[in-house]
């Protein structure tokens, strides 16, 4: 795949690996050895290491001396290079299986000529040349069939490879991948200007692998490519179901449909779109402010966005059959996406996410869809104590994730789970910000008067009796304690 890469970038990578110590099992310095042969045993043995190593690419670079790591330059040119009478390049890739992707790159540094060899990652198989797979042992290239544990740890990869790798449509023209994504809202999303033909337009989506190119010269659509930016999920016939369902109800149980709909775009393209069909939805109250009458959303668009962006990122999408569902309800409003949460529900607010879907969640932080931080739910929770409503539930149930939103209830009327969950949370709030919960906060996080302070006092002893939180201090007055969460130090 003929990705651009601008001579500074390549110029400066160089520098970064010559600094290593020594080479590695996906780094392989050379001064002037470029035989054909020991070239593609490299390209398989170096692409099998790097997939052992967590590595996007290894490396071959000519012109390098392999014990001082000094720029001495080379007289290899593989452009010019053949085997019989084919090109070098051709050669090599007619003897790999699978294709994987691979470059030359011809730059000079310092009055010295340098080739780049970079390498893509073996994928679903071991990378072979001439039916035999390579594998780096340190330094050293070897059989791949020498080393029986090498073999089982790159087979255990290979079963973990991600989704957002996996091919969502193959081998497609130029023209076909500009008809499937909607590829102006990527450019408009990461404020790029749109490239004016059609390979800039390529290369630009390969390089941040929502393409990939094939041997042919057509493309592969990878899933992270579709699922971002499909015009109609649809079209892809693995994703359809990933697709985001909306459905109202009448009242509050799920009996009586109003209203349901499923959405068509990428999760990119079309997050604002659905985040304002959503609220769209939603129910509203009457409040007066300065005597004027105005609506106002039932839930705070902040905490919406959050939750529905964290279903979209944080699913399995290997469970099949099923896709994120927003459900809105007269009081409450659920938010479900396939998959059993990596994090315990519990530390939700205090740990940073760890997702199944790194690419997704990576583009997704870039566009500022959700937050690089991890601090989305810490923002949920804070909307809906300054809103006074009651506090949001995260659950697990059977394979799938859930959050659910309520509508405002005053505290008269809420259930001992309600008031232990609400107090739990906001003393997870106030730990992350360096503070404590005290009977003070709760009463302004609840909205209780001074003169009823022993109805937050109760609060917080469901919520001690729960095991949800402790004391910071057992030995300060009961005026003055301070309380923290449950797994505070």
């Amino acid at each position: 795949m003929n990705v651009e890469r601008n001579t500074g970038y390549l110029i400066s990578l160089v520098h970064e690996l010559s600094k290593l110590p020594r080479e590695t099992e996906w780094v392989e310095f050379k001064r002037n050895n470029a035989d054909p042969e020991d070239i593609g045993e490299y390209i398989s043995a170096l692409s099998n290491s790097s997939t052992l190593c967590g590595k996007v690419n290894a490396y071959m670079i000519w012109g390098i001396d392999d014990e001082t790591h000094d720029i001495i330059g080379t007289s290899f040119y593989p452009s010019m290079t053949k085997v019989g009478n084919e090109e070098l390049e051709n050669w090599l890739l007619s003897l790999l299986s699978p294709k994987i992707n691979f470059q030359f790159f011809e730059i000079e540094i310092s009055a010295q000529r340098v080739v780049l060899l970079e390498i893509g990652r073996a994928f679903r198989h071991p990378v072979q040349f001439k039916n035999l797979e390579f594998v780096r042992v340190g330094t050293y290239k070897k059989k791949l069939k020498d080393f029986p544990e090498k073999e089982r740890t790159l087979w255990r990869i290979f079963d973990a490879t991600p989704f957002e790798e996996e091919v969502a449509e193959e081998n497609a023209s130029a023209d076909e991948i500009l008809r499937y994504l909607d590829y102006p809202a990527y450019f408009d999303l990461l404020k790029l200007p749109l490239s004016e033909s059609k390979d800039g337009i390529l290369q630009t989506l390969a390089s941040d692998r929502m393409v990939t190119q094939t041997v042919s010269g057509n493309w592969n659509i990878t899933n992270l490519g579709a699922i971002l930016l499909a015009k109609k999920l649809e079209d892809f016939r693995s994703l359809r179901r990933k697709a985001v369902r909306v459905v109202v109800y009448k009242g509050s149980s799920r009996v009586e449909t109003l209203r349901e709909q499923e959405g068509t775009k990428g999760y990119a393209s079309g997050f604002e779109g659905l985040i304002g069909f959503i609220n769209n939805l939603l129910p509203s109250n009457e409040v007066i402010e300065k005597a004027i009458r105005k609506n106002v959303p039932m839930y705070p668009e902040i905490a919406v966005r959050e939750l529905v962006a964290n279903a979209l990122i944080h699913q399995d999408f290997f469970i099949t059959g099923t896709g994120p569902m927003i459900e809105i309800f007269e009081d409450r409003m659920e938010i479900t996406n396939p998959g059993v949460p990596l994090v315990d529900t519990k530390r939700f607010l205090d740990t940073p996410p760890r997702s199944r879907n790194e690419a997704l969640a990576s583009f997704m932080r870039r566009i500022g869809i959700c937050e690089e931080r991890g601090s989305g739910v810490d923002k949920v929770v804070f909307e809906t104590e300054f809103y006074q409503l009651p506090a949001p539930d995260f659950e697990v149930t059977g394979e799938n994730t859930r959050a659910t939103l309520f509508a405002h209830r005053p505290l008269s009327k809420m259930y001992k789970d309600d008031r232990v969950r609400a107090c739990y949370l906001h003393a997870c709030l106030r730990y992350v910000n360096r503070d404590y919960m005290t009977n003070t906060s709760l009463r302004g996080r609840f909205g209780i008067d001074v003169k009823n302070s022993a109805m937050a006092s109760r609060i917080i002893k469901e919520t001690i009796a729960g095991g949800l939180i402790k004391p910071f201090d057992d030995t300060a007055s009961r005026k003055f304690k301070k309380y923290v969460p449950f797994w505070a130090k």
